[in-house]
């Protein structure tokens, strides 16, 4: 019966028998389900606090529960009545009365219940077990130097505890509930008296259980499911069992087939509205095939994309940097080796607040989902800007934390294969060398304006068909024209092609002419200044990891010569500017 209980339990009885930890935070996934045995293939499912009460402690003589809402409750009407009578005398020599109105006001109940739980421990031999939900609410992020007084009271109260050598030889547990972390009191969550323990959400073969037992319950309801349980369980990745629940009742409830489709929909809802609006789902119809042009980067994605179908997460690298001019379609080529591979991919949105604690809490949410989600792909635009460094200062040291959070989660090697990290910019060289080592962002691959006529014949077909000019032919074109080409970049030439229809409409013409696109494409400016393209062209160069992503005009330029271009090019914006 061992491996029925939940791994996150063994390990906390494992460090409870070690008599030296009393005080224990759980965080992570708390407000899910957790299964009971119930025979030898039998469970049933409560939530974590009531598992924690009945299962857990359920051989404590007393077990109290706190939150600021509820106040001070027990789990069953015995104890209650005599912890009231037990007030009885506390009342008489304090001259209070709180036996008659139990307080509510964290320190008021934190004091009555420490003389309570001394009482109960020398007097009486009782094993104790004291839990305490919305614990952030009670000690929250924040330096204990701004706290009011009741606040610190409190943090006094569970420091004291956690060194109090009467809990832990009579048998006294504190468990302290919070979603993450990062909303505590560092000072408590770093505490030797204290043991953090992250709640995980639910994996493939948890998830399979919980749908059986639901599906065992309500026989009818796979009659409404396009997709077989063991199917269902594996594209539901990131979903907890809470999730699971809603969403098979809904469909049991509406009696609606449910397809592929909605799963997918709803499973998408479901994290960007658990990730609190941090996460978002990039998604596209189109594969490696319909990008133009970068034929050595997609061959080197597609061999990827068979390693993974193939189960060979071990030859994967931990991510990629992606790196090339603006407008050579960085963002567009990893959407659609995404979409080829079969695997979700999310872009992290803004994380950081303004409020003290709130930027890596947030982080701290994103980083579980992603973790419950794999495999997953996460992709990170403008990744210069977007991460930070170590060394940034003037923001009491967030940046610094959140860099180390990301940089720690990224070289996770359990997560190789599974959560495949995409950082994208156009200027790799300012970003910091822990991410891009070895580790981390392992593949550098760079993205260049095409080079040859085939190339730019290849963009600008599909450039034609993105743009729905389909009465012209690649073919239709004039050798020069194409040998010529002033706009190499993809998203110069679909806003060019965009100016070439609207000058077309404007002379009253139904469609689009070879001359109306010469014009525009002579006509067009791109707001970049070329030294800035040069410098982002030689820059990739340097940053990229295999000779064969490279044109030819570069593969056999020196290192050094590269690098005095690059700092040539500085010095000559630099006084531009």
């Amino acid at each position: 019966m061992e491996n029925q209980v939940p791994a996150w339990v063994r390990r906390l009885a494992k460090v409870y028998f070690t008599r030296t930890i009393s005080q224990f935070i759980l965080h992570g996934n708390i407000s899910d389900y957790v299964s009971v045995p119930i025979g030898e293939k039998e469970y049933k499912y409560e939530r974590l606090k009531d598992y924690l009460a009945n299962e857990l402690f359920k051989k404590r003589d007393i077990v109290v529960m706190y939150d600021r809402a509820a106040g001070i409750t027990f789990r069953e009407p015995a104890m209650r009545k005599d912890f009231i009578q037990a007030l009885g005398a506390y009342d008489t020599f304090h001259g209070t009365q709180y036996a008659q109105r139990l307080p509510k006001e964290p320190t008021e109940a934190f004091a009555i219940l420490e003389n309570y739980f001394r009482n109960r421990l020398i007097n009486d031999n009782k094993r104790i077990a004291f839990i305490i939900d919305y614990a952030e609410t009670l000690v929250p992020m924040g330096s204990s130097n701004f706290y009011s007084v009741q606040d610190r009271a409190i943090l006094v109260y569970l420091q004291k505890w956690a060194k109090e050598h009467l809990f832990l030889q009579k048998d006294m547990t504190i468990i302290l509930l919070t979603e993450n972390l990062n909303d505590l009191n560092q000072q408590l969550v770093r505490s030797p008296f204290t043991y953090d323990i992250e709640i995980p959400y639910p994996n493939e073969t948890e998830r399979l259980a919980f749908i059986e037992h639901t599906l065992k319950a309500a026989p009818q309801l796979e009659q409404l499911l396009e997709m077989s349980p063991q199917v269902l369980a594996k594209n539901t990745a990131g979903m907890n069992l809470i999730h699971l629940k809603t969403m098979l009742a809904e469909v049991q409830e509406s009696k609606e087939f449910f397809t592929f489709e909605a799963l997918k929909q709803r499973k998408k809802d479901t994290i960007e509205s658990e990730a609190g609006g941090l996460l978002e789902f990039v998604e596209t119809k189109y594969t490696l095939d319909n990008v133009a042009g970068h034929k050595a980067a997609k061959n080197h994605l597609r061999a990827a994309a068979a390693a993974i179908k193939k189960g060979r997460n071990d030859v994967m690298p931990m991510g990629y940097l992606v790196n090339g001019p603006v407008g050579t379609g960085k963002t567009y080529l990893v959407s659609c080796f995404a979409a080829e591979i079969g695997i979700p991919m999310v872009q992290l949105k803004n994380f950081r607040s303004q409020w003290q604690g709130v930027t890596e809490a947030n982080l701290e949410k994103v980083l579980k989902i992603l973790s419950a989600m794999n495999p997953v792909a996460v992709m990170i635009d403008e990744a210069d800007a977007y991460l930070g460094n170590r060394n940034m200062q003037g923001d009491s040291g967030v940046s610094n934390r959140v860099f180390s959070m990301i940089a720690s989660f990224m070289s996770n090697t359990e997560h190789r294969g599974k959560i495949i990290w995409f950082l994208l910019t156009a200027r790799p060289d300012l970003m910091p060398v822990d991410l891009k080592r070895q580790g981390r962002a392992e593949e550098h691959i760079a993205l260049f304006y095409p080079e040859t006529i085939e190339e730019k014949k290849e963009l600008l077909e599909v450039m034609l068909k993105k743009t729905k000019i389909l009465n012209i032919q690649i073919e239709d074109f004039p050798p020069e024209f194409l040998e010529n080409m002033p706009i190499r970049s993809g998203a110069d030439m679909e806003a060019a092609l965009t100016r070439a229809k609207f000058k077309a409409a404007s002379l009253g013409l139904a469609e689009v002419t070879i001359e109306i696109i010469q014009q525009a494409f002579d006509d067009f400016i791109p707001p970049t200044y070329p030294e800035e393209v040069e410098l982002m062209n030689y820059v990739a160069v340097l940053e990229c990891t295999s000779k064969e992503l490279l044109p030819e005009r570069f593969r056999d330029m020196r290192r050094e010569d590269i690098l005095a271009r690059i700092e040539e090019i500085k010095r000559k914006m630099q006084g531009r500017i």
